[in-house]
């Protein structure tokens, strides 16, 4: 079985990087899906953010190369390469989803989030670094971040609650996770950094359209920021 895990885990990772290539472009969920239509969530950042995708794919798929040809059966890739396969093979299905159904969606990028945070925990920083635990580290910030802004869209579209309040209880939701995992893993500084880009992202989107949620997110990015500075030199 974990024979399989690292050449399953290039496989995956290559169709993870064809899928939007045959899946039409996802652009956030369409306001018209919702019962309260929100034509701009105050929680989705900046269209420029969602460009961390491009490094994300290359990482995972240097990391799942590597791992292959140079660290094949060494139990530090294959023990978080199980979760990380997991994670990865839900990715590729995602997109065909997240156009119509994004209650499902939202379940769906939850579970890829815990697997990959899972992944990167289980990674050791010391071994392989740039190319075993960076690549998990974005891979999971990213998702930490994305999973908060789906699950914020999903209850201010409902009606569950109002589109700021949504925004403002994910943002504090998602630092509070960022942070207890930066601390878990101080010594990979790559997770808090990509927290931080999406955060960034939610406070540009917002600085003329929501200006209590762009400075929420702000001060968000600047306090994790400095946390993962903190950390990684304690």
């Amino acid at each position: 079985m974990k024979r399989l895990i690292q050449p399953a885990l290039l496989l995956a990772t290559l169709a993870f990087m064809a899928a939007p290539l045959l899946t039409p472009p996802f652009m956030g969920y369409d306001p018209g899906i919702f019962p309260v239509r929100i034509d701009r969530p105050s929680i989705q950042p900046a269209g420029y953010a969602f460009s961390i995708w491009g490094l994300i794919y290359l990482w995972l798929i240097a990391h799942a190369g590597f791992g292959l040809i140079a660290r094949r059966d060494r139990v530090q890739f294959t023990q978080p390469g199980l979760p990380l396969l997991a994670a990865v093979a839900l990715g590729t299905l995602w997109l065909a989803i997240a156009g119509s159904f994004p209650i499902l969606a939202t379940l769906t990028i939850l579970l890829m989030a815990a697997l990959a945070l899972t992944a990167f925990l289980i990674a050791d920083p010391a071994q392989d670094r740039w190319l075993l635990s960076a690549p998990l580290a974005i891979f999971a910030g990213w998702l930490t971040a994305a999973a908060a802004v789906s699950t914020g869209v999903v209850l201010a579209g409902y009606g569950l609650l109002g589109d700021t309040t949504a925004a403002l209880t994910l943002l504090a939701l998602v630092l509070a996770i960022a942070f207890a995992v930066q601390a878990q893993c101080p010594r990979m500084p790559v997770y808090g950094a990509t927290v931080v880009w999406a955060i960034i992202g939610i406070a540009v989107v917002n600085w003329s359209q929501n200006p209590t949620v762009a400075y929420a997110a702000l001060a968000g990015a600047l306090a994790m920021a400095t946390a993962t500075f903190w950390l990684f030199n304690r």
